[in-house]
């Protein structure tokens, strides 16, 4: 039986791990509108560590714990980097209502193998002068407790990193590719000679379409590319700078120097 239980255990970890755990705002706890929200949260001790995340992006959201019964309706920090442990931002009174643990936020971080998504449990914002959609009121109606929505685990721990330079995803045209997360090639190291008199790009040309309506909402949250393998030096410039040209003007203009 215990064999049987560990098996068990064994075969859902992949789908139960986390990476960090909020701990501000503090469950249950209420956040003046209009001010500054401060974010915080730690290694949760679980696979991925946080010192395999490379970047994230914080979102604030609204409604209930289901996919379409809650909205993000802010984001907190578009561009952030780990390690760091903490971020804030300032909340616009009219995202919404003054629901009770209405409120929570939505983390999405970049991991080698693919992202995860961490939620935050429940708070509350006081001072607020918008409104939610129906859905959102009604997930809302439906919130038991302070829990946010499950963690959405989406790294494969079985991917190999890939390496700096390699080929695999970096080469995958990028209109071709697919998934939260988008690979972008190498850049090119620039040479020290124009050596080429009829340049040819570097790929090939790809059909494009006028936009007749709204587009829909990207799904791809980070773009990785490929280190670079090769090194640059800097040199300093000693030469000293010719003087200027003397021109008609900077005669005239020399007559009244002093």
């Amino acid at each position: 039986m215990l064999l049987r239980l560990l098996s068990l255990i064994a075969a859902v970890a992949p789908y139960t791990l986390a990476d960090i755990q909020f701990t501000s705002p503090s469950a249950g706890s209420t956040v003046t509108g209009g001010q500054t929200l401060k974010v915080s949260w730690k290694d949760s001790g679980d696979k991925p560590p946080m010192s395999d995340l490379s970047s994230y992006q914080l979102f604030l959201c609204a409604g209930g714990n289901d996919a379409d019964s809650f909205i993000q309706l802010a984001p907190v920090q578009s561009k952030g980097t780990f390690p760091s442990t903490s971020t804030t931002g300032t909340i616009s009174v009219n995202l919404g209502g003054s629901a009770k643990n209405a409120y929570f936020l939505k983390m999405i971080s970049a991991a080698p193998g693919g992202t995860v998504t961490n939620y935050s449990n429940r708070f509350s914002l006081s001072g607020m002068t918008g409104t939610f959609p129906p859905n959102v009121q009604a997930g809302i109606k439906d919130i038991d407790g302070t829990d946010g929505p499950e963690t959405e685990n989406n790294v494969n721990d079985n991917a190999a990193v890939p390496a700096a330079g390699a080929d695999g995803p970096f080469k995958v045209p990028f209109t071709l590719q697919t998934g939260l997360t988008m690979y972008a090639p190498m850049q090119s190291k620039a040479g020290t000679k124009i050596t080429k008199k009829n340049p040819t790009p570097l790929y090939p040309t790809s059909s494009a379409r006028k936009a007749t309506t709204y587009l829909p909402t990207p799904k791809q949250v980070t773009t990785i590319t490929a280190s670079r393998t090769w090194t640059a030096a800097a040199l300093e410039n000693t030469a000293k700078p010719a003087q200027a040209p003397m021109d008609d003007m900077q005669k005239y203009l020399a007559r009244w120097r002093d």
